[in-house]
């Protein structure tokens, strides 16, 4: 019901090596932040969820197909594809411990296309590393 209402959308989830469509585990994102703020939840206590909410929307509003992706056992955020190009997407609030930086770019050593690769997060300092870009998401919302 909601989904036809377009409050939120289904997000497939695409097996990288298999390359199918997985008919488990998709993910759910809410088209308006104002809905989850009216329901008791707030969206600044799950800062994480809200702003890879904020990217889904944002590629979605750019005419991107957007997929989370699976490479082994790891996930990533999104895949977005138009026009037969691929963009990958990792989304983190703050790239603050060599832990989390490790868990966001690590990813991407599982995919061996050369198409572009991002981590996004709220950083001002770029932690760009081996070909993967890293932007600051504000101004990624300010592209294009």
């Amino acid at each position: 019901m909601c989904r036809q209402a377009f409050i939120i959308d289904k997000v497939p989830r695409y097996d990288y090596i298999g390359k199918k469509i997985l008919k488990i585990d998709e993910k759910y994102f809410i088209n308006d932040h104002g809905f989850r703020e009216a329901i008791g939840f707030s969206n600044k206590k799950n800062i994480e969820r809200t702003l890879k909410n904020i990217v889904y929307n944002e590629l979605k509003s750019r005419s991107y197909d957007v997929k989370i992706g699976k490479v082994k056992e790891y996930e990533i955020d999104f895949i977005a594809s138009k026009n037969k190009e691929i963009e990958y997407y990792q989304v983190s609030y703050l790239l603050e411990s060599e832990k989390t930086r490790e868990r966001e770019f690590g990813v991407y050593r599982h995919i061996s296309d050369n198409f572009p690769k991002y981590v996004l997060s709220m950083d001002e300092n770029d932690f760009s590393q081996n070909g993967i870009r890293h932007k600051n998401i504000i101004k990624f919302l300010l592209e294009k």
